[in-house]
């Protein structure tokens, strides 16, 4: 089996795809084919399969068939039947309230499961979201990297210069060659990121793991939020599929006590049948009157006597279930605000980083001017040049940080209120 692995393996990278997309591109390509969305789609199928599965008693049911016998001595009944050539039966329900409330039922349970299946198509938008904002992160971060690389290399090479000539000592060459590679491990751990990144958003869009995904170099616009906290709140409630999912669960259950209750109700099912009898079943030996062609029509009553104590018993464990329902939708309602409020304060302190980071790497540009000035009259070393431009690098991936960090708090916002595919696509 390990020697057929390692025989597949390279057919698998041969056949590796990369595909460059932007956010919102990714984002349709997951609601369309995430595996995820798929089966919560499936589910959907099916809830709405089990309201009409329920109306189905309520419609006409209407079988054909024929008995043919020969009758020796008194005519027998087969399956409960006369002989005939030909018979047909009607069944429907008239008057069966346990029937129509599983019906309503399953009405609450497929909304139930539709706003389930919402729920998960928003969870993957944004999990693709911040998996793209990943893998843009770490092919920027990568990219930066290198730069520095090449700026530790330059001044490595300045150091053993200057230790051959004599101007330094040996330890600043050693400590140029632990920076590079430093250097140099960050790059490798980036890279293994990019890799890892592209890989997993690949992989929630459907494609299988050994294709890649790119970022698109398009700039991305600006996510709108709410005006205020209290709006998105709003929103939050509003739009929740959670806190929907939990009220259609609980008016199903409202409608599963009252089909239990209601088997204490009389039931009225039509019966209608029609038999052409064979003249060779004997019936005319037997009986004063005999006739081939027969019907009936008319219906079925049953009236409950005796129930038991089993239908009180379920009713008591739908009333439980139902309590439970009501506690997790009180508790799903705070955890909305708590999740929002929180949302809010973690954009807060995103902006704040990225005000920070943008004007440190403004001054560490703005340095960078200035010793490139100074090396151009002669002030300043080609050292300090190379220290200025690693600076600025790490600046960038400061700023790399904390842009990533702002955009994934608004998405998280935008997630709770519902607003999150819309404003991707």
């Amino acid at each position: 089996m390990r020697r057929l692995t390692l025989l597949f393996l390279p057919l698998l990278a041969i056949n590796a795809e990369t595909r460059t997309m932007t956010m919102g591109e990714a984002v349709a390509q997951a609601l369309t084919q995430n595996p995820e969305v798929v089966m919560a789609r499936m589910e959907e199928v099916k809830s709405k399969a089990a309201v009409v599965i329920a109306r189905d008693p309520f419609t006409p049911r209407i079988g054909v068939g024929s008995g043919l016998a020969y009758s020796n001595g008194f005519p027998l009944s087969i399956e409960g039947s006369a002989p005939a050539v030909f018979q047909g039966r009607i069944n429907q329900y008239l008057y069966n309230q346990p029937q129509k409330f599983q019906i309503k039922q399953a009405q609450e349970t497929a909304k139930a499961v539709s706003f389930g299946a919402a729920s998960k198509r928003e969870d993957v938008a944004y999990r693709v979201a911040s998996l793209y904002l990943d893998a843009d992160r770490a092919i920027r971060l990568a990219e930066t990297a290198r730069k520095q690389i090449d700026t530790l290399q330059t001044l490595l090479k300045n150091a053993q210069d200057r230790v051959e000539e004599g101007r330094s000592l040996p330890i600043e060459a050693k400590e140029a060659n632990v920076a590079l590679l430093r250097a140099k491990a960050r790059l490798q751990s980036l890279e293994a990121d990019s890799d890892f990144a592209s890989r997993s958003l690949a992989a929630i869009l459907g494609y299988p793991a050994t294709d890649t995904i790119l970022p698109s170099i398009k700039e991305r616009t600006v996510l709108t939020l709410p005006p205020s906290e209290e709006a998105a709140v709003d929103a939050a409630m509003a739009s929740s599929n959670d806190l929907k999912r939990l009220e259609a669960n609980y008016a199903a259950k409202a409608y599963e006590i009252k089909g239990t209750e209601a088997q204490r109700l009389p039931r009225v099912d039509l019966v209608a049948q029609y038999a052409l009898l064979t003249k060779y079943s004997n019936y005319q030996l037997y009986f004063n009157q005999f006739q081939r062609n027969n019907g009936q029509i008319g219906a079925s009553i049953q009236v409950p006597f005796l129930l038991g104590p089993g239908v009180k018993a379920m009713v008591l464990q739908s009333t439980s279930e139902q309590q439970r329902l009501r506690t997790e939708m009180a508790s799903r309602r705070n955890q909305i605000m708590l999740d929002v409020h929180q949302s809010y304060q973690e954009l807060q302190k995103a902006e704040t980083n990225r005000e920070l980071a943008q004007a440190e790497l403004d001054l560490a540009r703005a340095q960078l001017t200035v010793v490139l000035a100074q090396l151009s009259e002669g002030r300043a070393a080609l050292k300090q040049v190379e220290e200025a431009r690693f600076n600025e690098n790490e600046k960038w991936i400061a700023f790399y940080d904390a842009q990533c960090n702002s955009e994934r708090a608004r998405l998280g916002i935008l997630r709770y209120t519902g607003d999150l595919s819309a404003a991707l696509r």
